[in-house]
């Protein structure tokens, strides 16, 4: 996601202005950038495969560059900006496009709606969350954030690719899983950032040998435990939702 901003009205500060721009954070929002962009190529040529894959690596890299930024101390409005402009193409138009592509375009009018309901949720989730940046709580995302939701539409795609099935099989299956992930973007449902995780500390050891499990997963089957990985993840916010709402009308009960 994008980094923690500066003041809007810092864009337009002439000594910020002359301090140029930092190379190296912008650089892994470039390759992000680029990542998005070559999904969509791909798709137009019709190697779905290549595009789906290429969005996760859009998820990577957009996950290393705020990272990047605050090790090397050179955040700044305009990184932030662009940030948010290189999600928009990567995890907004991209995996629309490429879905539309893929499953959509023989649903007629309703591929197309069902590509735009998931465009519009990544534009709308986007800017929420650049506007409330600074007032909401770091241990959740208000919505489903717009990588993961990139990455359970690609993921769709590639598993299904795998799995030696075709867009044209499933139409329905894919604009209801592309409409899902769109609208889920937008609800107040909150989502576990991770961003309290501290590296540092001691863990235990069940915690080491589980994700040398999830290593083993990924070299084994990548697409299948990406994809498990992230609907899980999107359920996951629906259903502490119901926990809390289960656990209110209980104590209102006693």
């Amino acid at each position: 996601m994008a980094d923690p901003k500066l003041p809007r009205k810092a864009l337009f500060n002439p000594e910020l202005r002359r301090k140029g721009i930092y190379i190296l954070p912008n650089l892994f929002t470039t390759a992000a950038l680029f990542s998005g962009f070559f999904a969509i190529v791909m798709a137009m040529q019709g190697s779905f495969e290549k595009a789906a894959v290429a969005i996760f690596v859009a998820m990577v890299l957009d996950g290393l560059d705020g990272r990047v930024a605050r090790l090397t101390r050179t955040q700044s409005a305009f990184g932030a900006e662009y940030d948010s402009l290189s999600d928009m193409v990567s995890f907004g138009a991209a995996p629309s496009l490429v879905m539309y592509e893929w499953a959509l375009k023989d649903l007629g009018r309703l591929g197309w709606i069902a590509a735009f309901i998931y465009c519009a949720g990544a534009a709308l989730r986007l800017a929420r969350f650049n506007t409330t940046l600074e007032v909401m709580d770091k241990r959740y995302f208000q919505g489903l954030p717009s990588p993961a939701a990139a990455a359970l539409v690609a993921g769709f795609i590639w598993v299904a690719i795998d799995s030696g099935f075709a867009g044209a099989d499933f139409p329905l299956l894919a604009a209801a899983t592309t409409v899902f992930a769109g609208v889920t973007m937008i609800t107040n449902v909150r989502y576990y950032s991770f961003k309290d995780i501290n590296l540092r500390k001691s863990v235990p050891f069940m915690a080491v040998a589980a994700i040398a499990l999830v290593f083993a997963l990924m070299a084994l089957k990548p697409e299948v435990t990406l994809f498990g990985f992230f609907v899980v993840y999107a359920l996951s916010g629906y259903a502490l939702a119901a926990w809390r709402l289960l656990r209110r009308r209980v104590g209102n009960g006693a």
